[in-house]
């Protein structure tokens, strides 16, 4: 059974799944930054970490979630506002640890994140991934979210996908 609960962004689990999350980024997205120089790799690893501060994944901001199945860490998901002005908010971190995949972790995560946006009173929540992670971009799908245009740091990237969806309080 999968147990969800708001912890801290940058609490012991959720210190270990954003580490291992960006650790799989990095992995899949390898032949893309083949060429990069030292400086070039360590300013984008600034940016990633720059994106999500703990202040913005709480009440009344935001949430932060881990997943655990029989009390393991299996995955985590956040909420922050997008910072654009508006009702919007954006869906960051998700991810599931290995053993844990296609066990419903990420659907349940994302599920509750979309409920934890109408409850803060986001109108639409937006989020961004890559083609690298076929299952994330099946997942959203799946979940109704739309194709959006690219924004955001990655709206350059080819690879990049981004999605968007109405929260239900909208």
């Amino acid at each position: 059974m999968i147990e969800i609960s708001e912890e801290a962004y940058d609490g012991p689990a959720g210190s270990v799944l954003v580490a291992a999350m960006h650790q799989e980024i990095i992995d899949r997205y390898a032949g893309e930054t083949a060429d990069w120089t030292e400086e070039e790799l360590a300013a984008d690893e600034a940016a990633h970490f720059a994106e999500v501060t703990p202040e913005q994944t709480r009440r009344p901001l935001g949430a932060f979630l881990v997943a655990r199945i029989d009390g393991e860490p299996a995955g985590c998901g956040a909420l922050k506002p997008l910072g654009d002005g508006t009702a919007t908010g954006e869906i960051k971190r998700m991810y599931t640890v290995p053993d844990a995949r296609r066990r419903g972790v990420s659907r349940a995560i994302l599920l509750r994140l979309e409920e934890i946006a109408a409850e803060l009173g986001y109108e639409r929540i937006q989020l961004e991934t890559g083609t690298a992670q076929p299952e994330a971009l099946a997942l959203y799908e799946s979940q109704g979210w739309e194709r959006i245009e690219p924004y955001g740091r990655y709206k350059a990237e080819p690879s990049s996908r981004c999605y968007a969806k109405r929260t239900v309080a909208s």
